[in-house]
């Protein structure tokens, strides 16, 4: 059934500035500013009025209202991530040869996976910083899309094809995500 007219309101907090250009939507605050990009939502229309942003639209099926929360999802995220920040934690497990992971410009290299002579590369995206701790390694920025992508391409540089996966379990693990500052954690 579809819904003749959705309007739904998002409140600026007072740390946040946020401009809206041809449905591109900049959100700056103190840990960042992150930009996304709404153009592809035809029939979403999104404004800024007094304090809050306004997304509306009208005769919306299923698929229109799904994009409509999903846009809503994100302006959150894009709000909190410059207010707090995100945080993911990795792991690196190594049980036959000890692996040495360091950050070398826009890359994070990964060295002596299972006894390799060639460096495995994962990119980092720009805003996020990555930190090595012995085992651990931090993940961080205001964009969580660009920190879970990193993460993302931190674990998947060390997957091992070709081995079973109960006895060689060496790689880097995606262990914890965080926003920065909360107690929370998934």
């Amino acid at each position: 059934m579809k819904a003749a007219y959705i309007r739904e309101e998002i409140q600026i907090p007072d740390k946040v500035k946020v401009s809206l250009e041809n449905n591109v939507l900049k959100v700056k605050g103190p840990k960042g500013e992150v930009i996304k990009d709404f153009s592809y939502a035809k029939g979403i229309r999104i404004q800024l009025n007094e304090g809050k942003i306004i997304l509306e639209t009208t005769f919306a099926d299923r698929r229109k209202k799904a994009l409509l929360y999903s846009i809503i999802a994100h302006i959150k995220n894009m709000i909190t991530g410059t207010i707090n920040g995100y945080r993911y934690y990795l792991k690196v497990i190594s049980t036959h040869f000890p692996i040495s992971v360091k950050v070398s410009g826009d890359e994070v290299q990964v060295s002596n996976l299972i006894g390799e002579k060639n460096i495995r590369r994962a990119k980092i995206l720009p805003g996020v910083k990555v930190t090595v701790k012995g085992e651990d390694i931090v993940v961080e920025g205001s964009d969580i899309y660009n920190v879970a992508q990193t993460a993302a391409n931190i674990e998947s540089s060390t997957k091992i094809v070709g081995y079973d996966r109960r006895i060689f379990s060496d790689g880097i693990y995606i262990y914890k995500k965080e926003v920065i500052g909360l107690e929370q954690s998934d």
